[in-house]
């Protein structure tokens, strides 16, 4: 719905559709949050979180990789580009949409719960005579069965109206007891969250979460500014923020697929990785410090002729972009990877309040970029960076400690 806004946009549908993305993307972290974590166990989280991510950040570089080469050499962007580019968009959201009811879940695991009632067994099918489609939609109405289950000891033993259409063959009294039950599932998961919220790891991991959202409005919308604003680019300043996204997805690639790799084999835990990420971030904030005029954030349309302290160099402007995707895939695997650990029995308020803090901290730096020169926000993420960075360390100590005891690591 938001991409397909873009197809022919109007203010009303463009502030309505940003809504609706902000709502439906928390769920859709939460759901691959847990997806990812009932999927994995303690020796292979590490991994499925670096492919994960991988492949989430492949969309910066193929993405960016056709604007560049599609767009190269335009000044302005006609009506017909830009209507292409979101009408493919929109069709591959809609397959991906799609696929998502695909996914299977762990064979140890019964969808309808291990006291199937009978009622339950005679709204089963035989699933071979199904096509992919089908099966999809009748697992979809065997979750919401399931949460029937689940979260009541109640009986609906009452079936007396036949199923009516639009509602995967329940019957209307099976309708209003399965939609009750999912209320109370979701006002439970509310409250496991508001819990979670005050537990001493999660306020510590809160404050790595804060950092990633900083930096991902850095790297995803502050940066590209800041390199389209420098005039002293010349002619090629347009086209570098396309070149710019290119090497920020090399980054996210590179590291999610490295760690993914290598996180099997690991002895020394997540904190290294973290403290890579950390370090290659403080070198690109550094080397930007340097590149990049004060005034860029800000600057007006016509850009800006600044200079900072070096010759404004777009080798450079390039390599920092690498350094920030790099950076972001080492804190982000690696906080997908703890979470799905230290919370694999109940994940999904976890992930809730992981993207909650994130999208909060994204906004709030959406807000002061617009006003605050580039140094103060650079401060104001090394700050974040080096506290994100100690939390970190000191959850993954404690968690390493507990399990060298030999307790539940899900304690903590």
């Amino acid at each position: 719905m938001y991409i397909a806004v873009f197809i022919q946009p109007f203010p009303w549908s463009f502030y309505t559709a940003s809504v609706f993305i902000g709502i439906a993307a928390a769920v859709l972290w939460t759901a691959q949050g847990n997806c990812l974590t009932i999927n994995s166990d303690e020796h292979t989280i590490g991994r499925n979180s670096g492919i994960f991510w991988a492949l989430l950040q492949s969309s910066l570089f193929f993405g960016n990789l056709y604007i560049y080469f599609a767009w190269q050499g335009k000044t302005q962007i006609s009506e017909s580009d830009r209507r292409t580019v979101f009408i493919a968009l929109t069709v591959i959201s809609l397959v991906g949409t799609v696929l998502f009811f695909l996914i299977r879940k762990p064979d140890s695991e019964n969808v309808l719960g291990e006291d199937e009632s009978s009622d339950d067994q005679d709204l089963d099918v035989n699933e071979s005579a199904q096509n992919n489609m089908t099966k999809a939609v009748d697992a979809f109405s065997k979750y919401f069965l399931c949460l029937k289950c689940r979260n009541c000891s109640g009986t609906t033993s009452a079936f007396a109206f036949p199923p009516f259409p639009g509602n995967f063959g329940l019957t209307i009294p099976q309708y209003f007891h399965v939609s009750r039950c999912a209320a109370l599932k979701y006002a439970s998961l509310l409250k496991k969250s508001l819990k979670l919220c005050v537990t001493k790891e999660m306020l510590l991991l809160s404050i790595t979460t804060a950092y990633t959202g900083l930096e991902l409005t850095f790297f995803s919308g502050v940066y590209g500014t800041c390199i389209g604003a420098i005039n002293k680019f010349g002619t090629e300043e347009k086209s570098l923020i396309g070149l710019s996204g290119i090497f920020i997805g090399i980054g996210e690639i590179l590291g999610g697929s490295l760690f993914g790799l290598l996180s099997k084999n690991s002895r020394f835990g997540r904190n290294p990785v973290v403290l890579l990420g950390i370090l290659v971030h403080f070198i690109a904030f550094y080397l930007i410090f340097l590149n990049m005029p004060a005034d860029a954030p800000i600057a007006p349309v016509e850009g800006t002729d600044s200079s900072a302290y070096i010759k404004p160099s777009k080798e450079v402007a390039i390599f920092c972009s690498f350094l920030l995707g790099l950076g972001d895939s080492c804190f982000n695997t690696q906080l997908l990877s703890i979470l799905g650990f230290l919370y694999s029995e109940d994940s999904a308020p976890a992930f809730a309040v992981f993207k909650f803090v994130q999208s909060i901290c994204a906004a709030v730096a959406f807000f002061y970029s617009n006003y605050l020169l580039l140094h103060w926000q650079l401060l104001v993420m090394v700050m974040f960076g080096f506290f994100g960075t100690v939390s970190f360390f000191t959850v993954e100590w404690e968690a390493a400690a507990i399990v060298a005891r030999g307790s539940d690591y899900r304690s903590i």
